[in-house]
């Protein structure tokens, strides 16, 4: 009986996990209202989703709409061009150009004399004077040539000596002889004794020149000998040194022999200025104060003027030489600087330009002219003087006229263009100070 009733308290376990695990099934289902709520929140997402690619459709749209239109407005507008006013030119035209310094004098010294340096004395940079002496040179052959050319000259000498004492003998023979009666000798031992003479005169002038000839020789080599010393030609400073003790030296001045020193004088200096063709005309005869400013930016002022020019033009770059001498005691040039050069010229022309208002066209320079509708017309002009950044123009343009600047080759005569006025003046010169 007892087995029987564990027999029924299983059973009524086992159903009782049997219905629990059906209500734990039956919870886990969705109700039909969850399904419709999540079939309404995803039409509504899908619907605003393809609310916005609408709407990004018809910006992009409208935006594409207005480049197309902004850039047919562009394209249809006139041409932005840059335009100046030509300007009258001034009483005085201030042209600066790049010039560049150089001595007075510029002397490269090499050895006259064989031989090796014995010593040297100044250095670069050193001021030197007028025949101080440089460097010493050693020459024992040189030295050798000159005792042995002495040593002929006495040789000479004594046999001049030797001569003169025959002349004397063979003259008082001749005269004893000349002067003897007639009938005591014959007159072929007179002729004899003159013939003696004659020749012993005639060695005595042989050995004289013979003398002559040996001082020559003592002479070139005792001017070789001074050249042992090596002097300063003139008052400057020396530049470079290429010696040092113990080193050959070779006279000449050939591109296989080795200067000694080099050296210059820069008191005056020059400087050099390659001038346009088209300022040369005023350059010849300029007697304006010149400026002269350094690389490092000091502006100098100088009275100085066109000392003298090439009087001929460069084939090469159509430029004149023009040269400016100035003092320089107080040593602020050395040659080989760069400086600008300012030269204060005449007015020539009409009105002034920048360099960007020109066009080279194959009928010559001409410029672009804007009238106040904005229409563009060209116009052939002169050039009067070219200062690189300026134009002097003699002809074709007036002042208070508007010209393009950079004007594009795919404009054509009497196009409309938007002319944008540039306020600053043509660049000129660096004015008078």
């Amino acid at each position: 009986m007892n087995s029987r009733n564990d027999d029924e308290i299983r059973e009524t376990d086992y159903a009782t996990e049997v219905v629990a695990d059906d209500a734990h099934a039956v919870s886990a289902d969705f109700s039909a209202d969850t399904a419709v709520r999540l079939r309404k929140a995803m039409l509504i997402v899908a619907a605003v989703l393809a609310a916005l690619f609408v709407l990004v459709s018809i910006d992009r749209f409208i935006k594409a709409r207005g480049v197309a239109r902004a850039a047919a407005e562009a394209a249809a507008a006139p041409p932005l061009v840059d335009v100046v006013v030509a300007r009258p030119v001034g009483a005085v035209q201030r042209m600066v150009l790049p010039g560049e310094t150089a001595a007075w004098h510029a002397s490269t010294i090499y050895a006259r004399v064989n031989g090796y340096v014995g010593k040297w004395f100044v250095d670069i940079g050193d001021r030197v004077k007028a025949g101080q002496v440089l460097a010493l040179i050693e020459t024992p052959d040189l030295d050798a040539q000159l005792a042995a050319a002495r040593a002929q000259l006495q040789a000479g000498e004594a046999q001049v000596l030797v001569r003169q004492a025959e002349v004397q003998l063979a003259r008082t023979t001749y005269e004893r002889w000349r002067d003897s009666p007639k009938g005591v000798v014959s007159e072929q031992e007179r002729e004899e004794k003159k013939a003696d003479y004659d020749s012993a005169l005639a060695r005595l002038k042989s050995a004289q020149a013979d003398v002559a000839l040996d001082a020559a020789h003592v002479n070139q080599y005792e001017a070789l000998a001074a050249f042992k010393r090596v002097t300063a030609p003139y008052d400057g400073v020396i530049t470079n040194r290429d010696i040092d003790i113990g080193n050959l030296v070779t006279a000449g001045s050939t591109s296989a022999t080795t200067p000694l020193y080099v050296m210059t004088q820069n008191d005056p200096i020059r400087i050099f200025v390659d001038a346009p063709q088209s300022a040369a005309d005023d350059l010849l005869n300029n007697s304006a104060p010149v400026d002269i400013e350094t690389a490092g930016g000091n502006l100098r002022q100088y009275t100085g003027k066109v000392t003298r020019t090439s009087d001929a033009i460069n084939p090469q770059a159509r430029t004149l030489r023009v040269e400016i001498d100035i003092p320089n005691s107080q040593a602020q040039f050395v040659p080989g600087m760069y400086v600008k050069v300012g030269f204060g010229l005449p007015p020539r022309g009409l009105v002034q330009v920048p360099a960007a208002a020109l066009l080279f066209r194959a009928s010559g320079p001409e410029v672009a002219r804007v009238d106040k509708d904005g229409h563009v017309s060209f116009r052939p002009v002169t050039i009067g003087r070219d200062d690189g950044s300026v134009v002097e123009l003699s002809s074709g343009v007036a002042a208070g006229e508007r010209l393009a600047l950079n004007l594009s080759s795919q404009i054509g005569e009497g196009e409309l263009v938007q002319a944008r006025s540039l306020d600053t003046a043509p660049p000129t010169a660096r004015a008078q100070p």
